[in-house]
């Protein structure tokens, strides 16, 4: 009997059965469930590789979950290997990707050091300051490193591969108003940028600085960090400053110049000037000593800076120390009017923490001399712009490199002065007098700051601190120099200690102080 609940299948007639699909006489399904297994193991072994940087081979994962514990085991592996010891690694190959327009030769002279490792753990570090160079250019707005296995016939060596993304917008502008390190007032600013005009990573900037007290200044430059082999960057500067001292000198300075970075590194930098310089008097009120060096000069000299610092902050430093040495050789020109003068400058900072609400005790040093050289320079007056001038309401602190700034005193307050010119037998200003600087300066700074015991002053960066700085300036040139006596400059030594409140912010510093001065004697010719 015919079962009912079995139905026949129906096939149409143009359909044949696929030859493919057939089974071949005297298999069955077990037999072709075996066959298949054995097809799989031929392709899983097959398409075993070897893993990254050498480690043992291990069968293709299936599924998510088991790629997943694979590339766990293979990470865990890698470090405890790391962890052990030297991983012995060599790059293969580094592959640059997305520099359509910077040159070739440029992100190679960054990225030599990733040639030169030998283990894995001298990959990662030359890779980190790989990316940090890299960055560095500023003309890439992204770096991505990736670290892969070499072939697998060279097993123990990588391929890295360094993704860049060139910046988007090459042009870029910013305007501020700024305070100058000479505190004599404030400055509005504003510059343009251009990055990678050319692919050499090359940087072309203007900028434009009015002062409220007329002082003006213009500039154009560009900076290559690669130059012909170079090991490194080269940056040069033209310039047009104007610079208004008649309220404190009687002069005023202007500039036309080149400036020329030669070497830099990170403790060391060389550059050279060469300006045409034109002192003016408009008032026709200047002293004498400022009348003799009116007129126009030639500036040709070569500056070596050579500047430390491991403080921790700029602005606030809690430990550490910084020193900073700039020595400077004008009259590197054949012209009679050109400046002749050695100029020394230094500055040394030692930050001590105390343990407790961030306190700690800063203390600084900071001097510096200037001379003529040449025939009969003895008997010469140095450069007046080439002076030191004392005074003006800058932080010391936060000042680094050189004797230029002192608390309390007015700009340019300290040392020798001459009474002003006077007109038709009488003094304009019976009080005017022009400061005129000095030849050899010495600063020195004590400073404890600490935070105040509120969460929100501390969480705002707002502390107090206490100070006293010291200083003076002492005339050398025109033979005062055999005049000169320790006692009397020390005993000359002009002070200020106070208290104050810093408030910074991310636009300005802001510090409200109380001083007490000692009394501040002129000292005229």
């Amino acid at each position: 009997m015919s079962n009912p609940d079995l139905k026949p299948e129906l096939t149409t007639p143009d359909s044949k059965p696929d030859p493919e699909h057939q089974k071949p006489f005297g298999t069955n399904d077990a037999d072709e469930e075996e066959d298949g297994d054995d097809e799989n193991d031929v392709e899983d072994e097959e398409e075993e590789d070897v893993d990254v940087f050498g480690e043992p081979d291990r069968p293709k994962p299936r599924t998510r979950e088991d790629k997943f514990r694979s590339d766990k085991l293979k990470m865990e592996s890698l470090l405890r290997r790391m962890q052990s010891g030297p991983v012995s690694l060599r790059v293969h190959d580094v592959i640059v990707k997305g520099n359509t327009k910077t040159k070739d030769h440029v992100i190679a002279a960054e990225i030599e050091e990733l040639k030169r490792v030998g283990s894995m753990q001298e990959l990662l570090k030359a890779s980190q300051l790989v990316n940090l160079r890299l960055r560095a250019l500023d003309v890439f707005d992204a770096v991505k490193i990736t670290l892969d296995s070499g072939p697998p016939e060279l097993p123990g060596t990588a391929n890295v591969t360094i993704e860049v993304v060139e910046t988007a917008n090459p042009l870029s502008g910013q305007i501020g108003a700024y305070t100058k390190a000479e505190a004599r007032s404030s400055t509005v600013e504003g510059s343009l940028k251009y990055k990678n005009l050319f692919g050499y990573a090359d940087i072309w900037d203007g900028s434009l600085a009015y002062g409220c007290d007329h002082s003006a200044e213009l500039s154009a430059g560009m900076y290559l960090p690669r130059f012909k082999g170079l090991a490194t960057p080269v940056t040069a500067r033209a310039y047009l400053l104007s610079q208004d001292w008649l309220k404190f000198s009687s002069y005023k300075e202007r500039s036309l110049g080149l400036s020329l970075g030669l070497f830099s590194s990170t403790y060391h930098d060389v550059s050279y000037n060469l300006a045409w310089r034109t002192l003016t008097d408009p008032s026709q009120m200047s002293s004498r000593p400022v009348r003799r060096q009116l007129g126009h000069n030639l500036l040709s000299s070569l500056k070596y800076t050579f500047k430390f610092d491991q403080r921790n902050s700029s602005m606030r430093p809690t430990r550490g120390y910084a020193f900073v040495s700039t020595s400077q050789i004008g009259g590197l020109a054949p012209d009679t009017r050109c400046l002749r003068f050695l100029r020394q400058e230094f500055d040394l900072r030692y930050a001590v923490p105390l343990g407790f609400y961030r306190a700690a005790l800063n203390f600084g040093i900071s001097g510096g001399v200037v001379f003529p050289w040449g025939n009969g320079s003895l008997s010469r007056p140095s450069s007046l712009p080439e002076r030191f001038f004392l005074g003006g309401n800058v932080s010391p602190l936060c000042a680094l490199g050189g004797p230029t700034a002192l608390w309390g005193f007015k700009t340019r307050g300290l040392g020798p002065t001459e009474p002003k010119r006077q007109v038709h037998g009488e003094n304009s200003d019976p009080s005017g007098v022009d400061f005129l600087g000095g030849d050899l300066a010495v600063t020195a700074l004590a400073d404890l700051s600490f935070d105040l015991p509120l969460r929100w002053f501390r969480e705002k960066g707002i502390h107090v601190h206490a100070f006293a700085c010291a200083g003076n300036v002492a005339k050398l040139t025109e033979n005062e120099y055999q005049n000169f006596s320790v006692q009397k400059f020390v005993e000359s030594i002009r002070s200020s200690v106070g208290v104050g409140l810093v408030i910074p912010t991310s636009l300005f510093r802001m510090e409200v102080c109380s001083l007490s001065l000692s009394p501040i004697i002129f000292q005229s010719k």
